[in-house]
């Protein structure tokens, strides 16, 4: 059975840090280890880090340039088959989400490098809204043009890296999808199914109506890098929606956008 390495990335994330640690220290798997890289929060959750070091594989708490940073410091650290990267305000969705996942990811043919499940959107107020994740048959096309795979929910080999090396720390956004663009333009993903991994909070950095046109300029330059020179009508059609969302968020403010948005999705059904 594979150790599965769970990367935190966190910055003033007190209010929520708590929980994703115990998610990941609850698990009833013990192949697992849990590292932390915190970008020098002034909130505590430095001080909370360190009250459950413990739990932890390593952890370390100074400034960095970003969320792809604070993974690629977690990646030198990670000793895992498969690591998995969560933010501090995501959490493992149930005590036997990696003894599930673990059985998946041992039965995974040895020429595929990215697994994954689903994930459970929530409001702020930690109400489920939906799954996100579908099998990649029905997304393989579309990736090449969007982020169609739920982050939260992906399993990557560590392997992975080796090939391709660390994120591109360059992108604010989309590094990611960047990262997993070099394995996927060519290769397969393996959806595991019927497997919440993680549930994540609405209110991060991608999920906010201004920073969506941004992300989608960065999934294009993703796009760009890795041999794709053409955008695509998906990813044309996801521009002219973020600028729709971008021009109601300064009428109606992000949280009634957010909740049209929601609504809508929920009729026309998710993919990514």
């Amino acid at each position: 059975m594979p150790l599965i390495t769970v990367i935190v990335s966190v910055y003033n994330g007190v209010e929520t840090l708590q929980q994703c640690i115990d998610s990941v220290y609850n698990q009833n798997y013990e192949l697992k280890e849990l590292i932390v890289i915190d970008g020098g929060s002034t909130d505590g959750s430095a001080e909370l880090i360190k009250a459950n070091s413990g739990a932890l594989a390593y952890w370390v708490s100074e400034p960095d340039r970003g969320i792809y940073s604070a993974w690629n410091k977690g990646l030198a650290k990670a000793t895992g088959d498969w690591v998995c990267f969560i933010g501090s305000d995501d959490f493992l969705w149930g005590h036997d989400v990696l003894q599930r996942l673990a059985w998946g990811l041992s039965h995974t043919p040895a020429d595929i490098n990215v697994a994954y499940g689903q994930i459970m959107l929530l409001n702020q107020s930690g109400d489920e809204l939906f799954r996100m994740g579908v099998p990649w048959a029905q997304v393989k096309t579309r990736f090449k043009q969007l982020m169609s795979l739920p982050h939260p929910a992906v399993m990557h080999r560590k392997s992975l890296f080796a090939q391709h090396g660390k994120f591109d720390e360059s992108y604010r956004i989309a590094g990611d999808y960047e990262m997993l663009l070099r394995e996927l333009v060519a290769n397969d993903a393996l959806f595991i199914p019927d497997i919440v991994v993680t549930g994540m909070r609405q209110g991060g950095i991608s999920s906010n109506p201004g920073n969506n046109v941004r992300a989608l300029k960065e999934v294009r330059a993703a796009q760009r890098k890795n041999g794709l020179q053409s955008s695509g009508w998906f990813w044309q059609l996801a521009m002219a929606r973020a600028y729709i969302g971008l021009s109601l968020s300064k009428v109606l403010g992000v949280k009634t956008t957010r909740l049209m948005l929601n609504a809508v999705r929920r009729v026309i059904g998710t993919s990514g």
